[in-house]
C-alpha cells in the first residue's frame, strides 16, 4: 500500500495500470458462476453485472478500444457493444484472474475497506439517478450518461484502493477545515485533483472521447454532463441522509434540467408522497 504522495501525475498513471486493478468480491464471484456455463451466459444480464462495478466497467473499456479497427466509424461507448465484439469466451479469458478490493485492502484495515465501499455504492446510485433521468430526458445512449456517473469519481477509488493512507488524510484534512474545497484538500495531500489524475488516466487508456467530455465537468454546459454531475451532486450530497443543506439547490437544477418542479423531484425520488394520480400509476413515463 502507498502511504505517501507520488511527484508527478505520469506517476499515478503508471500506479494505475488498468490490467491489475481490483474489483468487487461480488463481481468476482458472479463472472466465475457464469464462467462455469457459457454456452447460457445472456450477455444483457453480463453488462448489467459489469455497470455496477466502476472498477471493472472502466477495465472492459480500456481493454475494448484498441480491437475497435478502422472499420468502425464511431467508438465503443457501451458495455455490452464492448462485450460482442470482444466475444464471450474471448471476454472470460481476459478477465479470469481478477483481484478483489477486499483482498487488496485485507491488511490495511476496516477503515479504509469501508471508504472504498462507500465510495462505489455512492457511484452505483449516482448512476441509478443518471440513468432514471437520461431515460426521462429521451437520451438516445442513457447507457453513456450511465457510465459517466458511475466512472465520474474512479480516480478516488482507484486512489483509496491503492493508498488508502491517503483517503483517509484528505478526509481529516477536510473535517479539520470544514470550509476547505475538496479539490485543494486533494492538492494538498496528493499533489494533484482526483480529477486531473482521471482525465491523464482517460486519455493514456485511450477511453472514449465522449465518455471522457461526459466524466470532465468543465464540459457542464452541455445537457448530458449536467445529467451525470447532478446525479453524482445528489448521491454525493445524500449519502449521510436527506438533511445535507445543499440539496435543495440539487432538488432545483435537477428540476431544471428535467423540467419539473423541486417538489416532483422530491416525490420521485421518494421522500415526498406522491399527488392521488401519480400515485396510482398515472406518473408520466
Amino acid at each position: 500500500m502507498l502511504d505517501h504522495p507520488l511527484p508527478d501525475i505520469d506517476s499515478w498513471t503508471l500506479l494505475f495500470n488498468s490490467n491489475s486493478l481490483p474489483v468487487l468480491r461480488v463481481t468476482k464471484r458472479r463472472l466465475d458462476e457464469m464462467r462455469a456455463d457459457l454456452d447460457r451466459v445472456d450477455v444483457r444480464e453480463l453488462a448489467r453485472l459489469i455497470l455496477q462495478d466502476p472498477i471493472l466497467t472502466v477495465r472492459v473499456l480500456a481493454f475494448i478500444q484498441p480491437m475497435r479497427g478502422r472499420s468502425l466509424q464511431r467508438d465503443i461507448t457501451t458495455i455490452a457493444s464492448a462485450v460482442m465484439m470482444a466475444g464471450i469466451e474471448p471476454f472470460f479469458n481476459r478477465f479470469q484472474e481478477l483481484y478483489t478490493i477486499e483482498d487488496q485492502l485485507k491488511e490495511a484495515g476496516p477503515q479504509a475497506l469501508l471508504g472504498v465501499l462507500q465510495i462505489v455504492r455512492r457511484a452505483q446510485r449516482a448512476a441509478d439517478y443518471a440513468q432514471e433521468w437520461a431515460i426521462w430526458r429521451h437520451d438516445v445512449n442513457m447507457e453513456e450518461v450511465r457510465i459517466a456517473a458511475l466512472l465520474h469519481d474512479l480516480a478516488e477509488t482507484l486512489i483509496w484502493c491503492s493508498a488508502p493512507k491517503l483517503g483517509l488524510a484528505i478526509l481529516d484534512l477536510q473535517k479539520q477545515h470544514p470550509h476547505m474545497r475538496s479539490a485543494d484538500a486533494q492538492k494538498q495531500t496528493l499533489g494533484f485533483t482526483f480529477q486531473e489524475i482521471q482525465l491523464e488516466l482517460c486519455r493514456v487508456w485511450h477511453l472514449p472521447e465522449l465518455l471522457q467530455k461526459l466524466i470532465d465537468d468543465d464540459h457542464a454546459d452541455s445537457l448530458r454532463v449536467k445529467n451525470a454531475t447532478l446525479a453524482v451532486r445528489l448521491a454525493r450530497h445524500s449519502s449521510h441522509g436527506w438533511d445535507d443543506p445543499a440539496l435543495p439547490d440539487d432538488f432545483k437544477d435537477i428540476g431544471e434540467l428535467l423540467n419539473i418542479t423541486p417538489e416532483t423531484v422530491r416525490q420521485r425520488l421518494g421522500l415526498e408522497p406522491m399527488p392521488a394520480r401519480e400515485a396510482d400509476g398515472q406518473a408520466e413515463a
